[in-house]
C-alpha cells in the first residue's frame, strides 16, 4: 500500500512550502469545517471515529501494515513494540470512550450539538452550548505517536478544523491515521491538513506565526524549553494549550511482594518499562518498593531482570542511537563502580568499628552484549531521571510516603504513578498522592493505555479546548 499525495506532509522535502500555501490550507479546512463538518451530530462524528480506530486493528489493515512496515525505519522501535503500543491506543478509541470523554468534559453528549442545560442552570433559566475553534493548530512533539493522533481525535468531535504541524522526521504515523480518517470518510479528511517543518529551519518561525494568527486555539507538546518559546508568540485572543515534559514513576507496597502476587507484578512492571520503550511522559523512571523483608526488592529485581530477557526476546528494543547507548553504558559504568566501591569499603570496615554504617548498596542486571535492557537495585531513594530505553531503577524504601519526600525536586512534573496496593491502603494513599499533585494514579501494567476520558495533566481535554454560550430564558 502506497499513500496517495492528499496532504502537504505527503509530499515530503521537495514541497517548496510558502506562506501562501500554508493560508490557502487555512482557507481550505476551515471552508470544509464550515460547509460539512459544522453540520454532523457528535454521535456520527464518533462513529466515524471509532470505525477507523477499529480498522486498525485488523491485521490485514493497510495503514496498519504501512505503520509495521515502515515505523521501525522512523522510529527505531520494533514492529511487536509498534504493534503492542498501536493496539493498545486503538482499543482505547470506541464509542463508549468518546461518548464517556464528552459527558466527563462537557456535562452530556449532545452539548456540542444543542443548547442543553444540567440541574444548576434550570436552576438560573440558562441553557448552553460548546463551541470549537474554527481553526485548530496542533504543534506535535516526535517521541511518540499517540498525543498527536488524540488531538487530531479531540478536534474532529470539537468540529473544528484542523492543521498539524509534524516534526519532519516524525510523521508517518499521524499521516497515516490521516489518511484512514480520509478513507472512512473523505469529507472528514478534507478538514485535516498536514504540515511538516524542523525547528532549525530558516523560515520555521514566520510559517509559525502565520498558523498562530490564524488559528482560535494552538495546542503543543513538547519540552518545556519549546512550550516557553512558543507561548510569548501566540496572539492574545487565541487559546493556547500546552503539554510539557513530564516524569512518572511506580510504587509497590510491601503486601504485593507475595510469591504469589510477584509473579503477575513482574510481568506488569515489564509491560511498562517496554511499552513503548519508556519514551513516553507516562513510562516508568523507576519503581519504590516498600520492603518489609530485607532483600525483597533484590528479589524482585531478579525476577524483573529475567523477564525482560524473555521480553527481549518475544519483543526486542530495537535500535537506538549512538549518543543513547553511549549514555546507558556510562550510567552502568557508575552504579558498577559504585557497587564494587560499596563492597570493597563493607569489607574493610564492617569488622573495625561498631559504629560502621554500610553506604547505600547497588546491583545491577544487564543485558549482555548489548544495552537492550538494564535493572538497577539503588538503594538511594532520592529519584532521578532514567535515561531510558528499558533502563529501570528499583528503590527499597521503609514507608510508601517516603516516595514523595524522596520526589520532591520533581513535584511539579510528575504525571502518573502506578501503584500496586492492597484496596484498603490504596484510597488513603491516592488521597496524599493526589494533594501532593500527581494527576493519574493507575495500575502498574497500564502506565502507557490511559483510558480515553482521562485528564491529561489533570486538565479536560475536551474542555480545555471550547467555548461556552450562554442562552438566558
Amino acid at each position: 500500500m502506497n499513500l496517495h499525495q492528499l496532504f502537504l506532509a505527503d509530499l515530503g522535502p521537495e514541497l517548496q512550502l510558502t506562506a501562501e500555501t500554508l493560508r490557502q490550507a487555512s482557507f481550505a479546512v476551515r471552508r470544509n469545517r464550515n460547509e460539512w463538518l459544522l453540520r454532523q451530530r457528535t454521535r456520527a462524528i464518533i462513529e466515524m471515529i471509532a470505525h477507523t480506530a477499529e480498522q486498525w486493528l485488523e491485521p490485514a489493515n493497510g495503514f496498519r501494515a504501512l505503520a509495521l512496515r515502515e515505523g521501525p525505519k522512523e522510529t527505531g522501535w520494533s514492529a511487536a513494540t509498534l504493534a503492542r503500543g498501536l493496539d493498545g491506543f486503538f482499543r482505547s478509541i470506541t464509542v463508549e470512550s468518546l461518548e464517556a470523554l464528552v459527558a466527563q468534559d462537557l456535562g452530556d453528549t449532545r452539548r456540542l450539538d444543542d443548547f442543553g442545560a444540567g440541574p444548576a442552570e434550570h436552576r438560573t433559566g440558562r441553557t448552553s452550548l460548546a463551541v470549537g475553534p474554527e481553526l485548530l493548530v496542533h504543534l506535535t512533539a516526535g517521541n511518540l505517536p499517540n498525543p498527536a493522533l488524540f488531538s487530531m481525535i479531540l478536534g474532529l468531535i470539537t468540529r473544528s478544523a484542523q492543521i498539524v504541524k509534524c516534526p519532519r522526521d516524525a510523521s508517518l504515523f499521524p499521516r497515516l491515521f490521516a489518511h484512514s480518517l480520509a478513507a472512512t470518510e473523505s469529507k472528514l479528511g478534507a478538514c485535516l491538513e498536514l504540515v511538516c517543518w524542523s525547528h532549525g529551519e530558516r523560515q520555521a518561525r514566520e510559517w509559525e506565526d502565520l498558523l498562530f494568527a490564524e488559528a482560535g486555539c494552538v495546542t503543543a507538546t513538547g519540552g518545556d524549553a519549546m512550550l516557553e518559546e512558543v507561548r510569548p508568540r501566540i496572539p492574545g485572543r487565541t487559546r493556547f494549550v500546552g503539554y510539557g515534559h513530564r516524569l512518572s514513576f511506580g510504587l509497590i507496597a510491601k503486601e504485593s511482594l507475595s510469591p504469589y502476587s510477584r509473579k503477575r507484578l513482574v510481568r506488569a512492571m515489564a509491560d511498562d518499562i517496554t511499552a513503548w520503550n519508556q519514551l513516553g511522559c507516562l513510562s516508568p523512571h523507576a519503581f519504590y518498593v516498600e520492603e518489609d523483608v530485607p532483600g525483597s526488592a533484590e528479589t524482585l529485581g531478579e525476577e524483573l531482570a529475567a523477564e525482560l530477557e524473555r521480553r527481549e526476546a518475544s519483543e526486542p528494543r530495537g535500535i537506538i542511537g549512538v549518543a543513547e547507548s553511549a549514555l546507558i553504558q556510562s550510567r552502568r559504568s557508575t552504579f558498577e563502580l559504585r557497587a564494587a566501591a560499596v563492597a570493597s569499603m563493607t569489607e574493610r570496615n564492617l569488622n573495625r568499628s561498631l559504629f560502621f554504617e554500610p553506604p547505600a548498596a547497588v546491583k545491577l542486571w544487564a543485558s549482555p552484549e548489548s544495552t537492550a535492557w538494564t535493572v538497577v537495585l539503588n538503594q538511594d531513594a532520592r529519584f532521578q531521571p532514567s535515561c531510558l530505553h528499558r533502563f529501570i531503577e528499583l528503590k527499597p524504601i521503609r514507608q510508601w510516603d517516603e516516595v514523595l519526600r524522596f520526589a520532591e525536586p520533581f513535584r511539579h512534573q510528575v504525571s502518573t504513578v502506578a501503584v500496586a496496593a492492597p484496596d484498603d491502603r490504596l484510597p488513603e494513599m491516592a488521597r496524599q498522592m493526589a494533594r501532593w499533585g500527581v494527576s493519574r494514579i493507575c495500575p502498574i501494567g497500564r502506565m502507557q493505555e490511559p483510558p480515553a476520558a482521562w485528564r491529561h495533566d489533570g486538565r479536560p481535554a475536551l474542555g480545555d479546548l471550547v467555548t461556552w454560550t450562554d442562552l438566558e430564558t
